[in-house]
């Protein structure tokens, strides 16, 4: 048996940027209740992560819709 694998939307967000991340998870064949993620899928949401928290929002748009907040103004 194969495990199972799917999309999942992930919401990335470090400093002022978030970023909805499309990630593939695994549920294994070992225990198929809980999904996972595989070592590259991790070390490339470290890196989304990293970069929005540096605001590199060019290399964040690759990846998904780029969202950043906004200080709300006291009238």
């Amino acid at each position: 048996m194969k495990e199972k694998r799917e999309k999942r939307k992930r919401w990335v967000q470090r400093g002022q940027y978030a970023v909805e991340v499309d990630i593939e998870v695994v549920y294994p064949v070992d225990d198929p209740s809980e999904p996972c993620l595989e070592p590259a899928t991790v070390r490339l949401l470290d890196e989304i992560a990293r970069r929005a928290a540096a605001g590199d929002v060019k290399y964040l748009r690759k990846f998904g819709p780029v969202f950043k907040s906004v200080e709300k103004v006291k009238a």
